[in-house]
């Protein structure tokens, strides 16, 4: 928040549970303008093991547990993490609604879905974002970003610096050019790709969080942009 950031993406099942209870015991009470999302309908019940659930009654606990551990009486953004295969959609997006209309959550967004699914949840509620792997070397869902720009709604990708840049010839040759790392190129081709565009990098480290910050500001020149652009994405088998 030092360096200007105001939004936090997060979801119960980090930890599961320790990044929601990390954040509040570092920024609440929180200051004006900080927007944290986090999102339910996906369970971590061990190392390496996810489960669906996006019941009604799983959804409305997880609306609760999050508030609780975020301290907080209402939730900013609240996404569902992925669509349950075992539970109905509109069921899942119903209870949402109704917990937004209750005043426990201000938006919704959903998260690991198809168009087919975002058009379904906005006859039920309004959806302000959708948060789906997105990178430059990953543009699987390029349509859907698409869509998400022309509608309005923002687009919040995960793993926007992708499973594995290097060796990416343009990208290394574009970054050395400029004068910046190959990462912050990533981000910055992702800034101009989608006024849309809200990419959430992780870090562990504050060197690579300023690094990665420090992204936002910069302008990628028109001509690498068109050729970063015009570069075929990596196979989903080298990624």
């Amino acid at each position: 928040m030092e360096l200007g950031v105001n939004f936090i993406d997060t979801a119960d099942s980090y930890g599961p549970y320790v990044s929601e209870e990390l954040i509040a015991e570092a920024l609440a009470p929180y200051p004006a303008g900080l927007v944290i999302g986090t999102k339910g309908g996906w369970e971590r019940v061990g190392p390496g093991q996810w489960v669906h659930n996006a019941s009604p009654k799983h959804l409305q606990e997880a609306v609760e547990g999050s508030l609780k551990r975020l301290r907080l009486h209402q939730i900013d953004l609240f996404q569902l993490h992925i669509p349950d295969p075992a539970v109905s959609f509109d069921a899942s997006m119903e209870t949402l609604a109704r917990l937004r209309e209750q005043g426990k959550i201000r938006h919704l967004g959903l998260s690991n879905v198809t168009l087919e699914h975002v058009e379904r949840a906005r006859k039920i509620v309004p959806i302000v974002s959708v948060q789906n792997r997105y990178s430059f070397a990953d543009r699987e869902w390029d349509f859907l970003l698409n869509h998400c720009e022309q509608q309005g709604i923002a687009f919040i990708p995960w793993a926007p610096l992708g499973q594995n840049r290097q060796g990416n010839e343009v990208l290394e040759r574009a970054a050395k050019e400029l004068e910046w790392t190959p990462l912050q190129v990533a981000l910055a081709w992702l800034l101009r790709r989608s006024s849309a565009m809200l990419p959430i990098p992780g870090t562990s480290s504050a060197a690579h969080a300023e690094e990665n910050i420090r992204a936002a500001g910069l302008k990628l020149p028109d001509a690498w942009f068109k050729e970063l652009s015009e570069v075929n994405p990596l196979p989903a088998s080298l990624r």
